[in-house]
């Protein structure tokens, strides 16, 4: 597996997550991204480090901090919202309006048949997502989300419970049917850092996007 690189420079690296890929080995075992890491060094002693999360599924842009002191910096811009990101998604279903904004709470819950899933909840944590429709093809449709916050799970939630249709290919919070994976894609991502120029990065759609008719976005 090769891992494109997106931007480079000496303190962050954005790269161009393979969607299936876990950020973190997962407990059973099995590739991670941390087996790249030692290759994504580009002549640096450290291996870089993932700043933020991806699910598993989800492909595109991932930053990664090639310094504790730009790892700091990166992960204070995350907290402070300085971050702006776009997502590519495939809903299941064509929804009745071109663009909205969806604001639902979510909070945790877990039980022992089901495991862990995100919910609208009152007191849940705020979380905003702005959506619009791409392109529609064969009853599904391609849409691009802006989240104002960063919530687990926050776009598949706010798919589903909020425009009312899951991401296609969504096993939790869908049917699970129509792709091998859930899909999303982090397409854009920028960083502010104070004096210096943001980073900023964009990721092609993936092929698995165009094999189900959304070959750019």
């Amino acid at each position: 597996m090769t891992i494109d690189i997106l931007f480079e420079d000496g303190e962050a690296l954005v790269i161009d997550k393979p969607g299936g890929l876990p950020i973190e080995r997962p407990r059973k075992g099995g590739p991670a991204l941390e087996d790249h890491l030692d290759s994504l060094k580009l002549g640096f002693q450290r291996a870089p480090v993932a700043v933020h999360r991806l699910d598993t599924d989800t492909s595109g842009c991932l930053l990664l901090a090639r310094n504790p002191k730009a790892l700091k910096r990166f992960a204070r811009a995350f907290e402070e919202r300085q971050v702006a990101k776009r997502y590519l998604g495939i809903l299941d279903g064509e929804p009745g309006e071109e663009e909205g904004t969806v604001e639902l709470a979510l909070s945790k819950i877990s039980s022992a048949d089901k495991g862990w899933r995100m919910i609208p909840a009152r007191k849940g944590k705020p979380s905003l997502t702005h959506w619009r429709v791409v392109a529609r093809r064969g009853g599904r449709t391609l849409v691009e989300f802006t989240p104002e916050t960063g919530r687990t799970h926050q776009i598949r939630v706010h798919a589903a419970s909020g425009i009312g249709m899951a991401l296609l290919g969504d096993p939790v919070y869908g049917s699970g049917k129509g792709a091998p994976r859930t899909m999303l894609h982090a397409a854009g991502l920028s960083v502010t850092r104070g004096n210096k120029p943001p980073v900023e990065a964009t990721a092609p759609l993936p092929p698995d996007f165009a094999a189900l008719g959304f070959g750019d976005g």
